[in-house]
């Protein structure tokens, strides 16, 4: 993920994720698959756990803002991996390559600009 930013911010991480848009989880591991974050969500909020540090959250997209500096659309998100366009305002997927295991989403509106690339194994 990278948000354009002042300065710049840029996350690489192995991901898992489960669930669907209104109840599921995403952890995030580092490329020796250390934890750095587990986000759950369902309809009471949502949570980040990072280490022995627990954070609540009113909703997912404030959830999703704070932990990767800008909203990333999850119930598109679970779409997109199961190859269907879906529909986000402000973000334009290419599934173009989903089949070789690559999606790319790309955020214009509202600022800053995001690009999310995901690199799935099967």
């Amino acid at each position: 993920m990278r948000v354009e930013s002042d300065p710049p911010q840029s996350m690489s991480a192995g991901f898992e994720l489960s669930g669907d848009a209104s109840e599921g989880a995403l952890t995030l591991y580092t490329p020796l698959g250390t934890t750095l974050v587990a986000l759950s969500w369902n309809a009471a909020g949502s949570t980040l756990q990072r280490g022995a540090e627990r954070s609540q959250y009113s909703s997912l997209p404030e959830l999703m803002r704070q932990t990767l500096g800008a909203e990333l659309p999850v119930p598109a998100l679970f779409g997109w991996l199961a190859g269907r366009p879906g529909d986000a305002p402000g973000w334009q997927a290419d599934l173009s390559q989903r089949t070789e295991g690559r999606i790319r989403a790309r955020r214009h509106d509202p600022a800053p600009a995001a690009e999310l690339r995901l690199q799935l194994e099967p």
